[in-house]
């Protein structure tokens, strides 16, 4: 079935590293989420499949070989535990605003590499293109004397960005805080939505010339007018698409983040041959894997790690969470969970395949039927209104309609085994422990409490 699934060339931030002079790159993680109104980290709650960090962290390591520096503020470990060793990290004690918070990566970084590249971790839509713009720029302008370049946008939805002052001739001189800003100055549509890249030997030493604030921080925005000030060129690259400078700062931004990043994830798949006959009611994770030709109706959702191979049709309205299923199956109205079908498997409608399930070529499981913990054999039709749990089935078994394992006696699992060719008739209570040999029969309504 991998054969038929869409290399991992087409998927987002996983090419190869850019080569790119002595990168370095700092996530900003250490904000205290307040406006999630939620005890999980910002950082972690989930978008399509995957916790907010994760797309700062692929991004990271699809620009720089080099392990990122994640700025963590207190009450990080569960956020540590979560990355691992895919980054370094530095802790932000205080919360002194943003300048305050590179400052702590300072002593990991200085004299390291000649570029720093800064963003936040709660910003998921950024694309690697828009990054390896920024980066061609920066070094284009370092060829210049500069030191400073960055990504802008516009958009009549400030959203509380800080706005870009320009001069008349359309140099960038500061970026104003939306706080801060004249009413003149609230008019502005183009944005800093707060990514930098940096000469790091200028960047480590204009550190420490940021003032306070008057709310009591220290604001990397200042390191614009610093450099300006300096007779240093502050170059910006303007991003089109303002739905990738979207921050995740509410609930209600983390939707807006999901309808985006849907209907990225849903392009993509139709270009690579998925057909979906409504992608606005076709929900799938990032982690998924896809075969061409395959189809998914209405009301499909697609988890975790799940795979589905080419020439496929699932749904309508079916869930599918961490589940292998092989080429040309059929799955409607059903839920699938951590379980694996082989090719040409026919379910549902009104199914459920429970952990450990395993349907192998050419089984048929009609509907209301369950199973858990079992493995189905090439060729097996189960009837419908049957539940099959903790069973080892052979080839070519008819399980008949309202058949029943009964796997547990009050205090454990038990083993129920079906040879190949058997016949299980309606209603019948396999009794586990309990072994019904090849081409054995039953009549309905039997209750099998020995082997057969």
């Amino acid at each position: 079935m991998s054969d038929d699934l869409q290399p991992a060339s087409s998927r987002p931030f996983v090419t190869t590293p850019a080569h790119v002079p002595a990168l370095d790159i700092v996530i900003l993680a250490a904000g205290e989420s307040t406006r999630m109104r939620s005890q999980t980290p910002k950082v972690l709650h989930m978008l399509a499949g995957r916790p907010l960090i994760d797309y700062s962290l692929r991004l990271a390591e699809a620009l720089s070989p080099s392990r990122p520096v994640v700025v963590v503020g207190r009450n990080a470990d569960a956020l540590m535990a979560q990355v691992g060793a895919r980054a370094r990290y530095v802790h932000q004690e205080q919360r002194l605003g943003t300048g305050h918070a590179l400052l702590q990566a300072r002593p990991a970084l200085q004299g390291a590499s000649q570029t720093v590249l800064v963003f936040y971790a709660d910003m998921p839509l950024i694309t690697q293109e828009s990054m390896q713009a920024l980066l061609a720029l920066h070094h284009q302008n370092q060829a210049g004397g500069g030191v400073l370049t960055m990504l802008t946008f516009t958009s009549d939805s400030p959203r509380g960005f800080g706005r870009i002052v320009r001069s008349a001739a359309g140099d960038v001189l500061a970026i104003v805080e939306e706080a801060a800003c004249t009413p003149e100055q609230l008019g502005i549509t183009e944005l800093n939505p707060g990514l930098y890249c940096y000469d790091a030997d200028w960047l480590w030493r204009s550190l420490d010339e940021i003032t306070l604030s008057p709310k009591g921080e220290y604001y990397l925005t200042d390191l614009v007018a610093i450099a300006v000030g300096q007779g240093r060129p502050v170059w910006a690259h303007h991003v089109d698409d303002a739905s990738e400078m979207m921050g995740i700062n509410t609930r209600v931004h983390l939707a807006e983040a999901e309808a985006t990043l849907r209907e990225r994830i849903n392009r993509r798949w139709m270009e690579a041959g998925v057909t979906m006959i409504d992608p606005a009611a076709t929900y799938i994770d990032d982690t998924v894997e896809i075969g061409p030709d395959t189809l998914l109706l209405p009301g499909v959702h697609l988890h975790g790690q799940s795979r589905i191979g080419a020439g496929c049709r699932i749904g309508p309205d079916t869930s599918v969470v961490d589940t292998i299923i092989g080429r040309g199956c059929r799955v409607q109205r059903a839920v699938l969970e951590n379980s694996e079908l082989e090719d040409h498997v026919d379910v549902g409608p009104f199914a459920h395949l429970r952990s450990g399930a395993y349907l192998a070529t050419g089984v048929h499981m009609g509907n209301f039927g369950e199973v858990k913990n079992s493995r189905l054999g090439p060729g097996v039709k189960m009837g419908h209104f049957s539940y099959v749990g903790d069973a080892a089935i052979g080839q070519d078994v008819n399980i008949s309609a309202g058949v029943i394992t009964c796997n547990f006696d009050g205090s454990r699992k038990n083993q129920t085994i079906i040879g190949d060719h058997a016949f299980i008739g309606s209603d019948t209570m396999l009794v586990a422990p309990v072994t019904v040999g090849a081409g054995a029969r039953t009549g309905a309504g039997s209750v099998v409490t020995r082997d057969v």
